[in-house]
């Protein structure tokens, strides 16, 4: 197996791995108003490696690595990437999951959460709490590659409690990911204050120092296409990976599209709860669905009245039968508030 992440052209566009949002329907949804070149590689939800060595949770967690028959059209047509993201605190079972992914699945690579600074998650001494042991995080990272012919990236901060970046990202360095996505918060910061994208630079310096070929992206605060540009030029990263920036606009992978008009909002609403009930029918929570009407209806006058309607739905059906009112009226809201 090649490693891909080698074969992208730069600066590589990655969109990040984000709990309850990155599932195949969302992913599906922002491809089909990409830019292909745009955007090279998507990553699953973060899923449990000690779900996926447990039959029983297996179940209960695989519906994170799934990739609906649509979305791998997709993939298959844009040439996209899409890597499974992992986390964890035991390398025995990261080795046991990368076998399972690379045997069951259809993925491009395999990444490591070291980033997420969730306090239940930091309890079990995974993702970001490994910053606080190199040791583990290393031998988590060697016992996947063993396991593994995809290639093995990590998603992590410049340290926990305090700023150690260079110590950090140079411990990971030490075993040779294939690329490492630097979030440029501590684990403390949350998702508070500005991403301190001069950090980031400190980590692509210390690469280029040690003429290592691992690649380093950036990650924080990034809104806009233009701006993720802008980042790679002043802070020498090979790509960026955007996170919550897609929430303003889905579009932003798409510098085609200069204008998103309240029908293409509406469109691509509709587009996404379609997908949704025919992927997940009632196996999956409605209420996930709500935390992206805000992404669509916005912008136009009467907007949160809208959303109101839609967020008081039970489920898809129903949702569709708002946006179909919505559609109806649009003339009566279609100017864009100020």
């Amino acid at each position: 197996m090649t490693n891909f992440w080698k074969q992208l052209s730069k600066p590589i566009v990655a969109l990040a791995p984000m709990e309850d949002v990155t599932d195949t329907v969302f992913r599906e949804v922002i491809r089909s108003v990409s830019d292909p070149a745009a955007l090279q590689v998507l990553f699953t939800e973060f899923t449990s490696t000690d779900g996926l060595c447990n039959k029983i949770g297996r179940r209960n967690v695989s519906s994170r690595l799934l990739v609906s028959d649509t979305e791998r059209h997709w993939i298959e047509r844009t040439q996209t990437k899409l890597v499974a993201q992992i986390w964890g605190s035991d390398p025995d079972k990261f080795f046991r999951s990368a076998q399972l992914i690379s045997e069951i699945y259809q993925f491009d690579g395999i990444d490591i959460n070291m980033g997420c600074p969730v306090k239940k998650v930091v309890k079990s001494k995974s993702c970001s709490a490994l910053i606080n042991d190199p040791m583990l995080a290393k031998e988590i990272i060697l016992a996947t590659k063993e396991a593994t012919q995809l290639p093995v990236s990590v998603k992590t901060r410049i340290g926990f409690n305090q700023i150690i970046t260079e110590k950090w990202i140079g411990e990971l360095l030490d075993v040779n990911p294939a690329a490492i996505t630097v979030h440029g918060r501590t684990q403390s910061m949350l998702s508070t204050g500005k991403a301190l994208w001069s950090e980031i630079a400190k980590a692509v310096q210390l690469r280029n120092d040690r003429k290592s070929d691992t690649l380093i992206l950036g990650n924080g605060d990034v809104d806009s296409y233009v701006m993720a540009m802008d980042y790679v030029d002043r802070f020498g990263v090979d790509g960026v990976m955007v996170g919550t920036g897609i929430f303003k606009n889905p579009w932003m992978f798409n510098q085609l599209q200069s204008e998103v008009s309240m029908d293409m909002r509406v469109n691509l609403l509709k587009t996404h709860i379609r997908l949704y009930n025919e992927v997940w029918d009632e196996t999956q929570n409605f209420n996930v669905l709500k935390r992206f009407f805000k992404i669509y209806v916005n912008g136009f006058n009467g907007a949160a009245e809208w959303r109101d309607k839609l967020m008081v739905c039970k489920n898809c059906m129903e949702a569709l039968q708002v946006v179909g009112l919505l559609e109806e009226r649009k003339m009566e809201y279609s100017r864009i508030s100020h």
